[in-house]
């Protein structure tokens, strides 16, 4: 199946909030769902899935495997559990979750344990999460005849990451936002308002269709059904050069994830 270019993010949804999110979410007509291990939520992702009812083969589901699970011995048994928490036989997407150590050192056995779990029928594409273009070019390296599918990183307004997505776009390697609301600032951004009130839409609207003019799969999430909603008219909005042009300032570079086990961002 191919992802849809737009999906509900599950970051910091945990316990019953998560499965209601995620249930209200497939309610709506989401199709794509993304979660991680690190998120501690795929058992309530999955029991939200499986009481949908929606068939298998119309989901996209991606999970991302853990840095504590990188080694060899671990990599795999992970994987398996994820699936089980999920209630799936497969996801459609596995990602590394952050490159581990930070300037990709090992890569080799955590790569090299992606490529299996897609040989072995965990999951239908394999890509990464938070990787620099150094640390793609290190991974290419290392996997010359796989395409890495998917490289997941932090996109919205005010972190454009145009270097980067210049890259992958080179590459053939797909870019998937997270964080495009930048947790809510650029929802209170004057110019998006203005942008909106001239399409008659709401910013959140604004912002994901800015994204998907992009190119870009966009993730939010949300808790509320109105908020569902609203994002998934996104998609319908067509915003023109001027809005695009004027979007294009707010970039500066203001990143709201960054742990201290963050790689060097490209600038």
């Amino acid at each position: 199946m191919k992802m849809p270019n737009l999906g509900m993010g599950t970051f910091r949804l945990e316990g019953d909030e998560g499965y209601h999110s995620v249930k209200m979410a497939l309610e709506e007509g989401f199709r794509h769902i993304d979660t991680a291990q690190m998120y501690g939520n795929e058992a309530e992702v999955g029991r939200a899935i499986a009481d949908s009812g929606i068939p298998r083969d119309e989901l996209f589901v991606t999970t991302k495997v853990h840095m504590k699970n990188f080694a060899q011995q671990d990599f795999l048994p992970s994987v398996k559990e994820s699936l089980d928490k999920l209630q799936l036989e497969y996801v459609d997407m596995l990602l590394i979750h952050w490159p581990s150590p930070a300037n990709g050192d090992n890569m080799d056995v955590y790569l090299g344990e992606l490529m299996k779990a897609q040989e072995h029928g965990l999951t239908k594409s394999i890509g990464v999460s938070n990787f620099t273009i150094e640390l793609l070019e290190k991974a290419q390296a290392l996997l010359p005849n796989v395409i890495l599918a998917n490289n997941q990183v932090e996109i919205h307004p005010y972190l454009q990451n145009n270097k980067l997505r210049s890259y992958c776009n080179q590459m053939g390697i797909h870019v998937t936002a997270y964080m495009p609301f930048a947790v809510g600032k650029v929802l209170k951004d004057e110019t998006l308002q203005a942008i909106a009130d001239k399409h008659n839409a709401s910013v959140a609207q604004v912002t994901i269709a800015w994204a998907l003019q992009q190119g870009i799969t966009v993730i939010p999430s949300s808790t509320k059904r109105k908020n569902l909603q609203d994002n998934l008219a996104g998609p319908l909005l067509a915003l023109d050069t001027e809005d695009i042009a004027k979007i294009a300032t707010l970039d500066c570079d203001d990143r709201q994830v960054d742990p201290d086990f963050a790689p060097q961002w490209d600038e």
